[in-house]
């Protein structure tokens, strides 16, 4: 399968490139892609960048530039709920864009976009459930996705009032994008700050929790292949 990655800072990105696999890389404006083999995939990677803008953007680019049939989006994410640990790992099963809101003008629920059923953007349900299927430990999970950093314990109530458990600044665009062009997409998500954490946290725990992300990532890549 033709795979893409879309992955969001540079310390998330380190993971992919310290993975042990040949790495060729291709540089087009200011973006690059880098291209491997893993488990029979054609896999073409970029970063993205943090937020919604950019990850759009990256996505958009990575399909129209690949043709890949599916994108995959692997890194680290916030707990909004009390219980869960660093190096927790997930797959998603929808994103709420929680920035987004046109319900005063429009027979929307608030963050919910027209045509979707309900305020989530849903991922890729065959696939997730092959994973999940396959890899029975696999946890999956709702995010609320926005362009800030959460780490206030308000605003985490807040988010995790929408019915999700943990956060990020990228999925809902991923997940929005690759539905506009017919694009399978799947995501990996791993804590590396808590309910009770915040930004030092993330700083302290980014690296080893993308290396887990990444670690899960290779299995749902196996997985797929089979």
């Amino acid at each position: 399968m033709k795979i893409g990655i879309i992955i969001a800072i540079e310390r998330e990105l380190k993971s992919f490139l310290e993975s042990g696999h040949d790495i060729t890389e291709e540089h087009i404006g200011k973006r690059t892609v880098y291209y491997t083999e893993m488990f029979g995939h054609e896999i073409a990677a970029t970063l993205s960048g943090y937020g919604e803008i950019d990850a759009a953007a990256a996505t958009q680019f990575l399909i129209g530039h690949t043709g890949c049939e599916l994108v995959i989006n692997f890194g680290v994410a916030g707990a909004i709920v009390p219980g869960l640990k660093v190096e927790d790992l997930f797959l998603v099963d929808k994103a709420c864009h929680y920035d987004y809101d046109v319900s005063p003008i429009d027979p929307v629920k608030k963050h919910q976009y027209a045509e979707y059923e309900d305020e989530f953007i849903p991922l890729d349900a065959g696939l997730k459930e092959l994973v999940v299927e396959k890899l029975p430990s696999v946890k999956t999970v709702s995010v609320a996705s926005g362009d800030r950093f959460v780490d206030k314990t308000e605003d985490k109530e807040a988010l995790a009032s929408l019915g999700c458990q943990i956060c990020d600044m990228e999925i809902a665009a991923i997940a929005r994008i690759c539905l506009f062009n017919d694009v399978k997409c799947l995501s990996v998500k791993c804590i590396s700050d808590t309910f009770e954490g915040d930004g030092g946290d993330f700083n302290t725990n980014v690296i080893n929790s993308a290396k887990a992300a990444f670690a899960m990532l290779r299995d749902v890549l196996q997985v797929l292949s089979l």
